[in-house]
């Protein structure tokens, strides 16, 4: 994966990042290649492989940028929120919510790209939100969940649900939103974490 998303230009961005997740949205990992997006987009393959060494690498770009989104997102949307529960529960649903929105990068990070070539990539980690991990700390401090939970556990949870319900909305054909699921789970996870 490049080093450098940023020198990427915008417009080849615009041009290629909604093709090759439609691509690899509606077929297999190993049926879309560089000739099949240079087609569907008119860049041409010397352009994409002057930015990106590979289809993996500009999948795996695509999806770093667009999972990185995320944690933006929920920065704007947990700042002010002091109640834990809220606070993870607005996690959950800017999550969702970004997925109902982004149906393509949903579908290729979760069903179409092979987990063993994802797990390579700093966005199948799933870096850990700064902000999150300082409010469980407090929270934590507080008595609002359970000391013996780690925030690694917690994380578990989020990702756990994240899958199964993507995987569930997939096979049944993508008919509800994801953010409708966040009512059932979550007083689970909340019953899970309080002390």
């Amino acid at each position: 994966m490049k080093d450098n998303i940023a020198s990427i230009p915008g417009k080849l961005k615009e041009r290629l990042y909604p093709a090759v997740l439609a691509l690899f949205f509606d077929n297999d990992f190993h049926r879309v290649n560089i000739r099949e997006i240079s087609k569907q987009t008119g860049v041409s393959s010397g352009t994409i492989y002057k930015y990106f060494s590979s289809k993996e690498d500009l999948i795996f770009t695509i999806l770093d940028e667009k999972i990185a989104e995320i944690g933006k997102a929920i920065t704007l949307h947990i700042a002010g929120l002091e109640e834990i529960k809220e606070v993870l529960r607005k996690v959950f649903w800017v999550t969702m919510d970004f997925y109902d929105k982004n149906p393509g990068v949903a579908v290729t990070a979760f069903i179409t790209v092979p987990t063993r070539s994802w797990m390579k990539e700093k966005s199948y980690r799933g870096v850990e939100h700064a902000a999150l991990r300082e409010l469980l700390d407090k929270a934590r401090q507080t008595g609002a969940i359970d000391p013996a939970i780690s925030n690694r556990q917690i994380v578990d949870l989020y990702y756990m649900f994240c899958y199964r319900q993507i995987h569930q909305w997939y096979y049944f054909g993508m008919k509800r939103k994801l953010v409708d699921t966040i009512p059932e789970f979550f007083e689970l996870f909340w019953k899970a974490v309080q002390p």
